[in-house]
């Protein structure tokens, strides 16, 4: 599915105009992320940062466990941006990587934003390669 480019300006915009409700006290690393799923809904989550740093959970894991509390399911994103204010672009970590490969199609796409207002597209794919696959139950 091809995604309008007015679609992807605003799920960026959206990802950077929540960021500045992430809770960062120890990191001073704001994060924003905005998911849009296949039936044209967008759920926004930030970091959340907890003294024991194990407690911590990221803005995409934010984004889409919200989703997933409101009844979506595996393979429910359309696509994904996240945003912070670094000078490269910023890529979700590789535990939220992998909650991805789990709640997305390979071919989503992932738009990494940057402080200079730039987007870079990839996919869940590309930022996974080796995941694990889900298991049978």
């Amino acid at each position: 599915m091809t995604i309008k480019p007015e679609v992807i300006e605003d799920l960026v915009s959206q990802a950077r105009l929540v960021r500045d409700h992430a809770y960062c006290p120890y990191s001073q690393f704001p994060v924003g992320c905005a998911i849009l799923t296949k039936d044209s809904i967008v759920y926004t989550g930030v970091n959340v940062e907890n003294v024991s740093f194990g407690a911590t959970n990221c803005a995409e894991r934010s984004a889409i466990f919200t989703a997933i509390t409101e009844g979506y399911r595996p393979k429910f994103i359309q696509a994904i941006a996240v945003a912070g204010e670094t000078e490269d672009f910023l890529p979700p970590c590789c535990i939220c990587r992998q909650v991805l490969v789990e709640m997305a199609d390979p071919d989503t796409p992932v738009y990494l934003t940057r402080k200079d207002g730039k987007i870079l597209t990839t996919s869940v794919a590309d930022l996974a390669p080796y995941s694990f696959e889900k298991l049978e139950m």
